[in-house]
């Protein structure tokens, strides 16, 4: 970054809606700069009480669901209510092809152009944990810049659902239908964490199976134990090329919120996201610390193989290590 400045400058900016100091916060944030951590972390206190009023939602699915042509449709719905949207990704397979930093934009191309919309990708090359940490603080500085949707898509698949679920009040999960062997192929754990089913691509031939699809989810969901807040995560279908029951979407995300915010789930789900969010930060933290202590890679090596020939247990070798 060519230039910094002080966190209230970063802070007031932010706060009037200045788009291009928000995105150089975001980029002190993704940085391993001591001081841009620093930097970063003196900004996030200043606009800590202008966070938290944004309905956050998650959105997964199998790859070739179209989530980006999905998002385009239901941002650009959203953006016409009058919301203004910003669309962050958790991308941890990044750290494997290398990532591409415009690929989100050039995949919604019509959303990113939305004066009421803002689209910010997710590093390349990092862990899984460390993009977790930052775009929970990237959306704390989306909400403070006056952004009131949320939008987190997970372009990985495997553990970034639990991820983003810890993160937002509602995970909307994408299906496809006439796929074959749907329910067998879906991980039943990212069913149970689904607040709402949506079968894309209802359009066209693909209307009949859409349908089928639609009872077959419904009939499985029923086996799942209830969720114990009041809310039973509805199947719904809908096509994003033509705009047919992306307005239904809206509508149960709108329900679900009214109704966790009077039974007081919202609340809780966020307090308990923010002890998880600290957990995992300390542990994160303990890791890189034992790491960075003096001379421990030479002292793991020998260990590692005193542990792998059998000479010393685990535990004791963990014991050693640790004094």
């Amino acid at each position: 970054m060519r230039h910094r400045f002080a966190p209230d400058h970063y802070a007031n900016a932010i706060l009037a809606g200045d788009r291009l100091l928000l995105s150089q916060a975001i980029t002190l944030i993704e940085s391993r700069r001591a001081d841009d951590q620093l930097l970063a972390q003196q900004v996030l206190e200043r606009i800590l009480p202008e966070t938290g009023k944004s309905i956050r939602i998650g959105i997964t699915g199998v790859p070739g669901v179209g989530k980006s042509t999905f998002i385009e449709s239901f941002g650009t719905y959203l953006t016409s209510l009058g919301h203004r949207l910003a669309v962050l990704t958790v991308d941890p397979t990044s750290q494997r092809s290398g990532g591409s930093l415009l690929g989100d934009k050039t995949r919604m191309e019509t959303l990113s152009m939305n004066p009421a919309a803002y689209i910010r990708p997710s590093p390349a090359g990092d862990s899984l944990g460390g993009v977790g940490h930052r775009t929970r603080e990237t959306m704390l500085l989306c909400e403070a810049a006056g952004f009131d949707i949320i939008l987190v898509e997970t372009v990985g698949v495997g553990q970034s659902e639990t991820v983003v679920h810890g993160m937002v009040d509602f995970f909307l999960l994408l299906m496809l239908a006439g796929a074959g062997d749907e329910l067998q192929g879906m991980k039943r754990g990212i069913m149970e964490l689904a607040d709402a089913l949506t079968i894309t691509k209802a359009d066209g031939d693909n209307q009949l199976h859409a349908k089928l699809a639609r009872l077959e989810y419904q009939n499985a969901l029923h086996l799942f134990p209830p969720t114990g807040m009041g809310w039973f995560p509805p199947v719904l279908t809908c096509s994003a090329t033509t705009g047919i029951g992306i307005a239904d979407v809206w509508v149960t995300i709108h329900e679900h919120q009214q109704l966790t915010t009077k039974n007081g789930y919202r609340a809780r789900r966020r307090q308990e996201q923010q002890l998880t969010w600290f957990r995992s930060l300390l542990r994160q933290r303990l890791e890189s610390r034992f790491y960075e202590q003096p001379g421990i890679y030479d002292n793991l090596i020998v260990i590692e193989e005193q542990v792998q020939a059998g000479a010393i247990l685990p535990t004791l070798a963990v014991d050693m290590l640790l004094r």
